[in-house]
């Protein structure tokens, strides 16, 4: 883990906190807090080695219609059925997922306090009645499921929105982390089909904002108001992860060149900026904005001024994880790659 990263680590569990015990603005806690969060996910999805499995420009086009319609078949079920049902089911479902998704945030944290056979021996699993079904574990893995938990059952019980923020921070932190768009090409057909979804459902339809009301599970970040009307300003996960699998695409194109943080710092800039102009015109109308309408194209717009201005538009257009992947299991395969000339 980088210092930069820990840094950001602790800054936003801090912030995460902050609102328990002093008055914290909340347009400031949802800049602060998307980005911290997009910074550690960016760092922790750089890897030794590139991502087999990336997103391909078909599954790139298809993302906006499978969104739309799973955010259609709930506002159905929240219109059609009770809501304290569905919300239910759904609380089950999260209950497993952060665990799973908290544990895995903090694995790597928990992994230095811990002997070094408790992270690498594998403890394998089989399911009762069902011995073909097996799950592999480490000792450091139940270790950090433990906190997950009692998150998770303080979440199922009680709702608090620290228990939400913690569950959601932890899925975006994984989704930047693990989801790889594989090329910029891939990267800017999913942000401009999300471009068109986000304004379609949030301008044009009660779609998007019934069911983030409605919704009780941690798809969104909530940061407390001094409103008693308005006791909570909300972001939607989406609005961190999807520009935030980009801005670290940005990163590892630079780690791979050996430039770190040349065109992060663009790409991330761009993040801030379009987030900041999403606050700006939500406070000046009073009324709910689809985030991605300001950062898409400042996330898109600054990285692209800033390779224009190098002249490295090609090179950038070029890169593909998934190429450098198959290459550098190449290079191990081969018996010959590393050896010197005696």
């Amino acid at each position: 883990m980088k210092n930069s990263e820990r840094v950001a680590s602790i800054a936003l569990a801090v912030l995460s906190l902050a609102p328990l015990v002093v008055k914290v603005d909340p347009n400031i806690n949802v800049i602060l807090t998307a980005c911290l969060t997009v910074y550690v996910g960016c760092y922790r999805s750089v890897k030794p080695t590139p991502p087999s499995e990336t997103m391909s420009n078909e599954h790139a086009m298809r993302f906006p219609l499978v969104g739309s319609a799973m955010l259609l078949s709930l506002f159905l079920l929240f219109k059609f059925l009770s809501k304290d049902l569905v919300n239910a089911v759904l609380t089950c479902y999260f209950f497993v997922l952060g665990i799973v998704a908290l544990s895995a945030t903090l694995l790597p944290a928990v992994k230095r306090f811990l002997p070094k056979r408790w992270n690498e021996d594998l403890i394998v699993w089989h399911f009762p009645r069902l011995r073909s079904l097996e799950v592999e574990f480490t000792r450091s893995q139940i270790v950090a499921a433990i906190p997950g938990t009692f998150f998770c059952a303080w979440y199922a019980s009680e709702k608090h929105w620290l228990a939400n923020n913690t569950l959601g921070l932890a899925f975006c932190i994984q989704g930047i982390e693990m989801l790889s768009l594989g090329s910029f090409k891939t990267g800017a057909i999913l942000l401009a089909g999300l471009f068109i979804y986000d304004i379609f459902w949030v301008f044009f339809t009660p779609v998007m904002v019934s069911v983030a009301k409605s919704f009780d599970a941690p798809i969104k970040l909530l940061f407390p108001t001094a409103d008693s009307a308005r006791p909570f300003s909300m972001l939607g996960l989406g609005d961190i992860v999807i520009p935030g699998i980009f801005v670290a695409l940005a990163l590892r194109f630079d780690v791979s060149r050996g430039k770190e943080g040349q065109y992060f710092k663009s790409a991330f800039l761009g993040y801030t900026v379009g987030l900041v102009l999403t606050i700006v015109v939500m406070n000046w109308f009073q009324a709910a904005q689809p985030a991605l309408l300001y950062i898409v194209p400042c996330v898109i717009g600054f990285l692209a001024v800033h390779t224009i201005f190098n002249g490295e538009v090609k090179q950038l257009l070029e890169f593909d994880e998934s190429k450098a992947a198959l290459a550098g299991a190449a290079s191990q395969d081969d018996p010959n790659t590393g050896k010197k000339d005696e």
